[in-house]
């Protein structure tokens, strides 16, 4: 199997918990994709990808529709996307994607979780070489589907890996290729069920249970705050 179908699997045990962190950070995602591209998602790609996304975790429908009426409201906040690079005790890397409306506040929360738990904040662009960037897709296997098919006709769109797990196809392509492969799918008929873009270490590394288990709480505290959307790791 590949890096994509491994890098899957990790992310089925995903640290965001419980529903009343997830569905806020998804909330931001949905409301920044209607205010930057319009409420439409026939014609926003973005708000399209982000409420699939939502609905692969199991948001309801009322906190969905709320989330793209708040991109219309007046006194709703700009969102900015920003992203921290930092390093903990044993090596470990981190890459910490944000959506935030105070900028401020979050770097001053990123930078205290990470020096209270004997890591530090690394100058942007410290660890662009250490992550490649892929776009991630998973849709259903369904009858009929011949993967070395899609694989084929996929090519073209940037694909660079596919696998099936369990009844599900995982694609995996440079984070450049995630429109053209979003298109080709949906000109296919294929339903995505989730689309994302990740990052993925080129140079993973393995951790004792005990040194998992502080790292672990490093990743726990940063997943807890607000802003922060994701967390990636070099992590084995």
């Amino acid at each position: 199997m590949g890096r994509a179908f491994e890098y899957r699997k990790a992310s089925k045990l995903k640290r965001w918990g419980a529903m009343s962190k997830l569905f806020p950070k998804l909330g931001k995602i949905i409301t920044m994709a209607a205010k930057e591209g319009g409420t439409d998602p026939d014609m926003n790609a973005r708000l399209r990808t982000a409420i699939i996304n939502a609905k692969a975790e199991n948001m309801p429908k009322d906190n969905i529709e709320a989330a793209i009426k708040r991109a219309s409201a007046k006194d709703t906040a700009s969102m900015l996307e920003v992203s921290f690079e930092g390093k903990a005790p044993y090596g470990v890397q981190f890459f910490i994607e944000c959506m935030t409306d105070n900028n401020t506040r979050t770097v001053a929360n990123v930078k205290n979780i990470l020096t209270k738990h004997g890591g530090e904040m690394l100058i942007k662009g410290s660890l662009e070489f250490m992550f490649d960037r892929k776009a991630i897709f998973e849709f259903l296997l369904k009858d009929g589907m011949d993967i070395e098919e899609l694989e084929l006709e996929l090519i073209d769109a940037g694909l660079e890996e596919i696998e099936e797990d369990e009844g599900i196809v995982i694609l995996s392509a440079d984070y450049k290729s995630f429109g053209s492969i979003n298109s080709a799918l949906e000109d296919m008929g294929i339903e995505i069920i989730k689309a994302n873009l990740e990052r993925m270490a080129t140079s993973p590394i393995s951790l004792s249970e005990e040194q998992q288990a502080d790292i672990d709480k490093i990743i726990d505290k940063l997943e807890d705050d607000e802003d922060v959307q994701k967390v990636f790791t070099n992590i084995a």
